[in-house]
Formats: structure tokens, C-alpha cells, sequence
């Protein structure tokens, strides 16, 4: 019996690709058979809706590459999702914390909470 309410719960696969600094959220529907997709952390509005796994990748290309031709021809400058500034709520008991932290060992607080999410993200920018 939970076998059944699980899969009534189960009507999306996620998965996310990434091309020329885009990231794609991609969903499939088991109900409709189909994948779909949309660029994730800008404001325009770029889809695409594929019914195979082997179209996902070029289709997610092929609509990036749209969004940026149509850009040109508006001349408008394309939005960029990553720009390496992002503002975050963290509370001002947490913010303090921080801060304090960073201050015991030397460095700012941007140079700290970067060096976190190096260490967390296991990627070192420098």
C-alpha cells in the first residue's frame, strides 16, 4: 500500500544542466511523458519541452543560444544568473556570530563567509 501512495507522490525527476554560464532546471512528467525546462536565477522567461532524454542537452543549448541571439537583436544586455554578489538574511545573532568569527581570525567578512562556501562547496576560486 505505501508503495502506491508513494508513486502517487512521484510526478517529477529533477535534474539541472549548465551551459555557458546558465543553469536549466529540468522536470519530467510521468503523467504527460515529457521533459521540460527552464532557465533558473533570471528574471525573462526561457522554456523548452522535449519528449526524449537524448534531446534535453541540445535543446537546453539550443534555447540558451536563442535567449542570447534575441537579446542581441532587442539590444538588450542578456541577464546573467551568477555576477559573484548575492545578498543574504541571516539574522542578527548569526550575522554577529560571523562577524566575530572573522574577526578572530583577521579577515573581513565577505573574505570569510567566501572562504565557507569554498570549503563547503569544495571549490577554491583562487
Amino acid at each position: 500500500m505505501s508503495q502506491n501512495v508513494v508513486a502517487e507522490h512521484i510526478d517529477a525527476i529533477i535534474v539541472f544542466l549548465e551551459y555557458n554560464g546558465y543553469i536549466c532546471r529540468v522536470e519530467y512528467s510521468q503523467e504527460d511523458k515529457y521533459f521540460f525546462g527552464k532557465l533558473s536565477m533570471i528574471n525573462d522567461l526561457v522554456t523548452f519541452e522535449v519528449y526524449t532524454a537524448d534531446e534535453l542537452e541540445i535543446n537546453f543549448k539550443d534555447a540558451v543560444d536563442e535567449y542570447l541571439d534575441t537579446c542581441k537583436l532587442l539590444n538588450k544586455v542578456p541577464q546573467k544568473a551568477f555576477k559573484g554578489v548575492f545578498n543574504i538574511k541571516v539574522g542578527s545573532e548569526l550575522h554577529l556570530a560571523a562577524v566575530r568569527n572573522a574577526l578572530r581570525i583577521g579577515v573581513s567578512l565577505n573574505t570569510y563567509v567566501k572562504g565557507l562556501i569554498e570549503k563547503d562547496t569544495k571549490l577554491s576560486l583562487t
